[in-house]
């Protein structure tokens, strides 16, 4: 299927629930193929004077006023986290995440990237500057995944899981309870 020119994937199919930044756009796109599925179509929305109103496609739509409790809530409760071409905000939410999973605060949970075109010049950088400098070792680039299509993306999702499991360690529960 082809929603608003995103295919949609076999995610809410599988009864996953899919979370997205609430708005038009990809995020639309994100809901409306998610709300096809079994899971819930779950919007987490920031209020903006100018920017954004709630696409209408979320079974469960939350507002926020600040940024930091959206992205807290968006790492929560991921199982993975697919991350669209995007601008400010999604290199915003991208690098939090990457920082919980690297300093350990979150579980590992798959970072995928979605769009080899679009992407490979961050990583580059990262790699390039970040790592060369010092600032961040070469595994933990190994966290992130460019991939492009979305039998690859379920693919490396499920694979994840099935190679560690759902059930939450001990360590990763405690995490997930502080994060």
């Amino acid at each position: 299927r082809n929603v608003t020119g995103v295919q949609t994937c076999a995610l809410p199919i599988s009864g996953f629930s899919v979370i997205s930044g609430g708005g038009p756009g990809l995020m639309e796109a994100v809901n409306k193929g998610a709300s096809l599925g079994k899971g819930p179509s779950i919007g987490l929305n920031i209020n903006l004077p100018h920017e954004q109103k709630p696409n209408e496609y979320q079974d469960i739509s939350i507002n926020f006023k600040y940024f930091f409790m959206r992205k807290v809530m968006f790492i929560k409760y991921a199982s993975a986290y697919v991350v669209l071409p995007g601008g400010f905000g999604t290199l915003d939410e991208l690098m939090e995440v990457i920082t919980l999973i690297q300093t350990g605060k979150s579980r590992k949970i798959p970072i995928i990237l979605v769009g080899k075109e679009f992407w490979s010049g961050l990583l580059g950088w990262l790699k390039d500057k970040i790592v060369k400098e010092g600032m961040a070792q070469e595994k933990d680039l190994n966290l992130i995944q460019i991939l492009e299509g979305p039998k690859e993306i379920v693919d490396a999702i499920f694979n994840h899981y099935e190679s560690i499991g759902f059930t939450l360690t001990p360590t990763e529960r405690k995490a997930q309870l502080y994060l």
